[in-house]
């Protein structure tokens, strides 16, 4: 008998979705089998399970799946169980405390970046986006920041995908301006956000990745013009990345 006709069904299961969520892009059933070493007919017919359930989706015109959003919200509350929710939280409020500005962590969705935890500052005057908040990618320091990381091939599909609004003078709604820029954002490891979501708000943005370097989330502080130049924001980068590292510690391994 074939060993892998001796795994349960419910492991077969959690095998197919880390293949999935450990891939940099998306999968058929035949790739997935293939990788797994499982019989063909049973993966196809845990991913047809899985799509009916809502954890899995194919991409349009496609057989590859990718993660749907029942998979995602699972990830997400599994980022917000205690040790690591009190953990994080702790990592934004020592952030919020030496940038005194509001600190957000970001997470793509499939309808943009979405604010998951944030640490409001205690300024009398604040730009309120509160936790669910949903903000466009190309124009937003997390949502860039998210872009950037992708492959250069991802990247272009993305963005050539997505409809570039213009909300404010600064917003960038040519392809190639944007593709430019997100190059530069890849280059130096950090995103900003120059007035281009609100007229008014400046942002910066640096990568959460796990223990594999992908992209997990952004860890971001906004504030005012009134008060943030970019000048400004930038000085503080290094209290960005050394809480992103600490993240990384903390939600991603056992130490």
């Amino acid at each position: 008998m074939d060993k892998s006709t001796r795994i349960p069904t419910n492991l077969r299961t959690l095998l197919i979705l880390e293949t999935l969520v450990r891939s940099d892009r998306a999968m058929t059933a035949t790739e997935i089998s293939e990788s797994l070493g499982l019989p063909k007919q049973t993966v196809h017919r845990l991913c047809a399970t899985l799509e009916r359930d809502g954890f899995l989706a194919r991409q349009e015109n496609s057989k590859r799946y990718h993660a749907a959003r029942r998979l995602r919200d699972l990830g997400a509350g599994l980022l917000y169980n205690s040790r690591h929710h009190i953990a994080r939280r702790q990592i934004l409020l020592d952030v919020a405390r030496q940038v005194r500005e509001t600190v957000n962590f970001v997470v793509p969705e499939a309808d943009g970046m979405s604010y998951l935890d944030r640490v409001e500052t205690d300024w009398a005057f604040q730009i309120q986006l509160p936790i669910g908040t949903h903000v466009p990618f190309h124009c937003t320091a997390s949502g860039k920041c998210f872009l950037a990381s992708l492959a250069p091939k991802a990247r272009r599909a993305l963005v050539s995908a997505l409809t570039l609004e213009r909300l404010t003078p600064a917003t960038r709604t040519d392809p190639d301006e944007l593709l430019a820029d997100l190059a530069d954002i890849a280059r130096r490891g950090y995103s900003l956000d120059e007035q281009e979501f609100l007229q008014g708000m400046v942002a910066i943005a640096v990568p959460v990745t796990d223990c594999t370097g992908r992209f997990v989330a952004a860890l971001a502080f906004h504030g005012p013009t009134q008060r943030l130049s970019i000048a400004g924001v930038i000085a503080k980068l290094g209290i960005l990345q050394d809480a992103a590292s600490k993240l990384r510690k903390a939600l991603f391994t056992d130490e």
